[in-house]
């Protein structure tokens, strides 16, 4: 079980990458218009992040369940 520190770091840790992921994704395709490749760069760190947010959401839904 997660203190209340650690749940609301986690937490705070799901909506930094949330919004990292949003922000690289709208950059992505403003940038693909000029620069195709360096768009599909930025969308790949854009996948890599929400990967990583889906990762720590599901952390921390084990953690409520136990």
């Amino acid at each position: 079980m997660l203190s209340t520190i650690e749940y609301e770091e986690l937490k705070a840790k799901i909506k930094q990458f949330s919004h990292q992921a949003a922000e690289l994704s709208n950059q992505a395709v403003k940038i693909s218009q000029v620069n195709r490749k360096q768009g599909l760069d930025l969308m790949r760190q854009a996948r890599d992040a929400s990967s990583q947010c889906q990762a720590l959401i599901q952390k921390l839904k084990k953690q409520q369940v136990a």
